[in-house]
């Protein structure tokens, strides 16, 4: 509840709509730690804590963290969707600001909440049933979390130093060539896939629920809608960047033919881009 009025009236007073942005990476490693009572909830804890702090520093050299703490770079979106680039009434203002309550605000925070469920359904299995040693289950848990954290990593690396050399040449006057006159990365892990950063932010998730699977013995348990609704404001988010991005890059249309959002094709035949 703190969390939503904080953003909220934050939000509304300083015009800058990414106040949940700052806490997306730490807001869910410290709910994990909460739930930590045995050995899988501690795993849990570090493998979620390993993420945050990883995210966390991405977006702070990207310009996300500055003084004051509501300042910080905006999510470019959201002025968009302001301008009812998404949905036309959002330019209604207090449309926009039932949509700044009811969505950026107060839904987010509960997403935040639910991404780390599975730390709530392992502490009520220690606590309220029989304990249980940590199993194959939480291994392959964690590693494929720290696997998916690593590929993230290397993704927002390899689009930083895309960015930073792009925007260095249009500086200095140099010409752009390749990806850079494109305006778009599409090499290394974009040649994989058109979003492997938030492939993997998915990915993340899915497998952190793996831990509630042996702490419970069930494939399904109630936690799955943290992840299931994270990968639905993920499917919708890619949808909406890219229909921004379109306008501004006229061969990101033919990078969409080439390469899925998602997940990676093995079976279809490498395309290369015309010239």
């Amino acid at each position: 509840g703190g969390a939503v009025a904080l953003t909220f009236v934050v939000s509304t007073f300083t015009k800058n709509y990414s106040q949940v942005d700052k806490l997306w990476s730490i807001v869910p490693f410290v709910y994990s730690w909460i739930a930590v009572v045995d050995d899988r909830t501690l795993l849990m804890a570090i493998v979620a804590t390993l993420w945050g702090v990883r995210l966390t520093w991405n977006f702070n050299r990207r310009g996300g963290y500055q003084w004051p703490p509501w300042a910080g770079d905006e999510d470019y979106r959201w002025a968009e969707i302001q301008k009812g680039k998404w949905i036309t009434m959002l330019k209604n203002p207090i449309a926009w600001v039932l949509f700044n309550f009811g969505f950026i605000s107060l839904y987010q925070n509960v997403l935040l909440l639910l991404t780390v469920a599975p730390s709530f359904v392992a502490y009520t299995v220690a606590t309220e049933c029989e304990p249980s040693p940590l199993g194959l289950f939480d291994y392959v848990a964690a590693v494929l979390v720290m696997t998916f954290v690593t590929i993230e990593a290397i993704a927002d690396n390899q689009q930083f130093a895309f960015q930073t050399e792009k925007y260095r040449r249009k500086n200095v006057g140099e010409a752009l060539t390749g990806d850079y006159a494109d305006g778009f990365h599409q090499s290394g892990l974009f040649a994989v896939v058109r979003k492997p950063n938030y492939a993997a932010e998915q990915s993340i998730w899915v497998s952190y629920y793996i831990f509630s699977i042996q702490a419970t013995g069930r494939v399904w348990n109630w936690s799955a809608l943290g992840f299931v609704l994270l990968c639905v404001l993920f499917q919708v988010s890619g949808w909406f960047t890219e229909k921004l991005t379109l306008p501004k890059y006229p061969q990101y249309e033919e990078y969409m033919q080439r390469v899925p959002i998602f997940v990676p094709n093995p079976f279809s035949k490498k395309k290369t881009k015309s010239r």
